[in-house]
């Protein structure tokens, strides 16, 4: 593997130690006489806790990218490193995105399967790779074009380390 991009795991913790914290205090005085009722506390929170771990694991399951020596692997999907133009790949390192641009092009990157804001009906907007809706808030977004011509959005934490190794891997995939 050339490349993994590591998925921070610090809200994903904070919040299983809410919880874990949560039950253990209500525990403490319930369990001896009510197992019944802080079993059924136990449930309650775990509806409270199940969304705030959903953007994580979709986090996890649509945009975890990992670069091998033929393949860029971009959640659900394999993109063959030769049909990447490495050309477009070069633009997109010397484009440098500041922190309001990187929100506001997470914010305008959606893919829904609904008929307005797919991205066939955007006018050849670039197709965002991965299985997901929509660029998760605060990633950055990189458009990459095909030998094709197709244009492929990947979303990403680390916009310069990913780009390095995209960079490395087409090199080489094209001098072989």
């Amino acid at each position: 593997m050339l490349y993994t991009e590591k998925m921070p795991k610090t809200w994903s913790v904070l919040c299983i130690a809410a919880y874990l914290a949560g039950i253990g205090y209500m525990g403490i005085d319930t369990i001896p006489d009510e197992i019944g009722l802080w079993l059924g506390l136990c449930a309650l929170f775990l509806l409270v806790l199940l969304p705030c771990l959903a953007v994580p694991i979709s986090k996890f399951i649509y945009h975890r990218i990992q670069i091998d020596a033929q393949t860029l692997r971009v959640g659900r999907e394999h993109i063959p490193l030769a049909d990447l133009d490495p050309a477009s790949i070069e633009a997109a390192a010397l484009d440098v995105h500041t922190a309001a641009q990187r929100h506001a092009s997470s914010l305008a990157t959606v893919n829904a399967p609904l008929p307005g804001p797919r991205s066939t009906d955007q006018g050849g907007a670039p197709r965002l790779v991965g299985g997901g809706w929509g660029a998760p808030m605060g990633m950055s977004t990189v458009v990459i074009r095909t030998w094709q011509g197709g244009q492929l959005s990947i979303a990403t934490r680390d916009r310069a380390a990913f780009l390095a190794a995209l960079r490395q891997a087409t090199s080489t995939q094209h001098q072989n």
